[in-house]
């Protein structure tokens, strides 16, 4: 389904990359809750400048933190997030953050409703 939209990957680890994702994606500095995270921030307002995006979608960690809070406050894009699948019992530090900013919040698992109630269980997603 997404084929059908205008679509690129933001990652921060050398991957192999599926064919869909050679050529649509960028890549940022790793960071791990320490001072790179304000580089990850100055990467996200150049790439998200270029791009206007209209939706910014993750399921993923840390990296999409900045991209969230420079998307919806500077740029005005949607923010849709899905906690990750691995998260049964409690919610992960990104979800915690994300809960806030994302105009659009999933979790996977019954149990995260305590954590979520304004988030939308979705079962498994991905």
């Amino acid at each position: 389904m997404y084929e059908a939209f205008d679509h690129f990957y933001v990652l921060n680890d050398k991957v192999l990359l599926s064919p869909d994702m050679e050529g649509r994606t960028v890549f940022i500095t790793h960071a791990e809750r320490d001072w790179r995270v304000a580089l990850n921030f100055i990467e996200a307002l150049r790439i998200l400048y270029r791009s206007r995006p209209d939706v910014i979608l993750s399921t993923g960690a840390g990296p999409v933190v900045p991209f969230a809070i420079v998307g919806r406050f500077i740029f005005g894009a949607r923010i849709v997030f899905i906690e990750s699948m691995t998260r049964i019992h409690r919610p992960s530090l990104t979800g915690r953050i994300l809960y806030y900013v994302a105009h659009d919040f999933f979790y996977q698992w019954e149990g995260l409703r305590k954590y979520f109630p304004k988030g939308r269980f979705g079962g498994q997603l991905i």
